[in-house]
């Protein structure tokens, strides 16, 4: 059985307890919202607006891994840690990290009550990720829309391509490391998904997310297949040579130079 876990954000109980079954290793309730849709105004962004009913039906659905992602830390943080743990979330994540002292702040409010993990998707975050790394995390996740919007890059590829992606690898050597978003492995616009699982395993990352892209391509197909077929090719790209790996790396970094280029506003959507 595969150890590489896919967390899908997912309220929709056909969906979920059909994924679950398949080999979804976790389910994401996004409570995300404060301050999205204004910072992602330009990218055709995903910006779910989940409540305390999906975290509950979500719980009540799965005896699985429940994520809850809260929203930045602010002066809401400790009513959200409270009912995100009333309603039986096993992990909490903490989007756009900018310092250390933010972190250990939330830590705080959990109280050793969950795990928490967070999103380095901010310039502070990578810059800080030595201080962020000695914190008893569960997972760090690195949101490439959020710091493409932020570095004013073309698409937002650009740190698997400029030693941003193995830096922060390195600094979190220790700590579950996810990056990027899945769908099929046959799919994937305008970066091949292949080329993404051949990434997370070369960094030996752990998990990633299934979202926008995701759904989308699984229409009218069964996630019984699917998923097992998307985990084999995760697992085949962990087992590959040095040679393959060098090689399918040199691809990938073509075709990042092909999406700056051709500068698609799409390029930030894909991995939403």
């Amino acid at each position: 059985m595969s150890t590489f876990g896919l967390a899908l954000f997912a309220t929709d109980e056909r969906l979920l307890a059909s994924a679950v079954a398949a080999g979804v290793s976790s389910v994401v309730v996004d409570w995300e919202w404060e301050g999205k849709h204004e910072r992602q105004a330009a990218a055709d962004t995903e910006v779910n607006r989940h409540t305390v009913e999906d975290l509950r039906r979500v719980r009540r659905l799965t005896a699985g891994r429940v994520v809850c992602r809260l929203n930045r830390l602010g002066p809401g943080t400790r009513a959200e840690v409270d009912a995100a743990l009333a309603e039986g979330a096993d992990e909490l994540l903490l989007p756009m990290v900018r310092s250390a002292a933010e972190v250990e702040e939330a830590l705080a409010l959990v109280g050793g009550r969950a795990d928490v993990g967070i999103l380095v998707e901010t310039g502070e975050a990578v810059r800080a990720a030595g201080a962020l790394a000695r914190l008893p995390l569960s997972c760090v996740y690195v949101g490439l829309n959020d710091l493409a919007i932020e570095r004013g890059t073309a698409t937002i590829f650009a740190p698997l391509a400029d030693g941003t992606l193995d830096g922060l690898r390195a600094a979190f050597a220790g700590t579950r490391f996810g990056f990027g978003g899945l769908t099929l492995p046959d799919a994937g616009s305008p970066l091949p998904c292949r080329l993404l699982i051949g990434e997370l395993a070369r960094l030996r990352c752990h998990f990633a997310f299934l979202r926008r892209s995701f759904y989308r391509d699984m229409a009218g197909r069964d996630p019984a297949l699917e998923v097992p077929r998307l985990l084999a090719a995760l697992d085949a790209a962990f087992a590959r040579s040095s040679a393959e790996e060098a090689r399918d790396r040199d691809e990938l970094l073509a075709a990042i130079d092909a999406c700056e280029t051709a500068a698609e506003p799409r390029s930030y959507a894909a991995l939403a």
